[in-house]
């Protein structure tokens, strides 16, 4: 299977038209897949403790000191909600009893290793700014980590500071902590979380911590889409204050690019390979390569950006750097608007 994977790999807001055509922009990281309108940005993270929206402080008005989501049996403060460990656990009904390591991380580390519920949520299902790891394998998951804790995995764009976090703390992390997590979030089988909408007229939104944020109120309006994919959450509160992993989130792509995406997974479009020969005919992922079906598609840029700028250089990362040397920013956005698409 190795052999054959390896032989498969070795084959193998700005408004411009979907060609996928590389051009000089390519060079540059496109911004949004990193949660920025431009390269000029800065990182504006969001304050878990800040008032709710809609909160008028001046009037003395603070939000609850805990609150309950819909479906769940419990209620949490947010600093509960954001503890580093032991963040809140609402639905514990939707995944298997989490290792020490998923749910607490160990303070007494050096560094302190923060939960991995607390960025990738208890059930595995991440959001955009980080990775969904359900449906991967154990095998892929501890390749990762060890990568991590060897430098092979950085950022293309340096203003995203949870590469560098999560190269830290998985320095931190001994054999069996890795273990234990892969274990635990590979048994967790993959789900939809990311609902995939093709328009050209999007809500206009701000960035903030790795995401979108539609702007509310007497600010709402609406702005092309052009060029890019957006991702924000379905439910504001729930997503970006209380962390519901049941919460999801909708990627606005451009007209047009599921098409070109399918064709350019399945075929290479006369650019690359065809996704299929390694990750699988139905795209779940195969042996060591990973599922690519229903990730988010921010995550599948800025993954596939990095390796072919020599920034991820993992076990397997070299091999995909001569699939993508013929396919521009736009050719991977399409591709990304596709994969998410499909049911994971």
């Amino acid at each position: 299977m190795r052999n054959l994977i390896v032989l498969g790999l070795a084959l193998s807001c700005v408004a411009l038209p979907c060609s996928g055509v590389a051009n000089a922009a390519d060079e540059e990281p496109p911004p949004w897949a990193w949660a920025f309108t431009s390269r000029d940005d800065r990182v504006t993270p969001i304050t878990p403790l800040a008032p709710l929206p809609g909160a008028n402080s001046s009037a003395g008005e603070t939000a609850p000191p805990s609150h309950n989501l819909a479906g769940s049996k419990f209620s949490f403060t947010r600093a509960e909600v954001w503890s580093s460990y032991g963040p809140a656990d609402w639905f514990p009904e939707d995944h298997p009893q989490m290792p020490e390591i998923v749910a607490k991380g160990r303070r007494s580390s050096n560094p302190p290793i923060v939960a991995c519920a607390l960025c990738h949520l208890t059930d595995g299902s991440g959001r955009p700014e980080n990775a969904n790891l359900t449906g991967l394998t154990q095998e892929y998951i501890i390749q990762q980590l060890v990568d991590f804790s060897k430098g092979r995995r950085k950022t293309s764009d340096p203003r995203k500071a949870n590469t560098e976090a999560m190269s830290k703390l998985a320095t931190a992390m001994t054999e069996e902590d890795m273990r234990a997590a892969a274990e635990y979030f590979s048994s967790i089988p993959a789900k939809k979380t990311i609902k995939v909408i093709e328009a050209a007229i999007v809500p206009k939104t701000r960035s903030g911590g790795g995401t979108f944020h539609i702007l509310p109120g007497a600010d709402a309006c609406t702005e092309m889409l052009g060029n890019r994919i957006l991702e924000t959450p379905v439910k504001e509160e729930d997503s970006e204050i209380w962390r519901s992993p049941r919460s999801g989130f909708i990627a606005y792509a451009p007209p047009g690019s599921l098409e070109i995406g399918k064709e350019l997974v399945h075929t290479g479009s006369g650019k690359t390979v065809e996704c299929t020969a390694c990750h699988g005919s139905d795209l779940r992922g195969m042996g060591p390569v990973p599922r690519l079906a229903g990730l988010a598609p921010s995550y599948i840029v800025r993954q596939l950006y990095d390796m072919k700028h020599g920034n991820r250089t993992g076990l397997w990362s070299p091999l995909m750097v001569p699939l993508l040397k013929n396919l521009g920013t736009e050719d991977m956005m399409n591709a990304a608007a596709y994969l998410t698409s499909l049911d994971p």
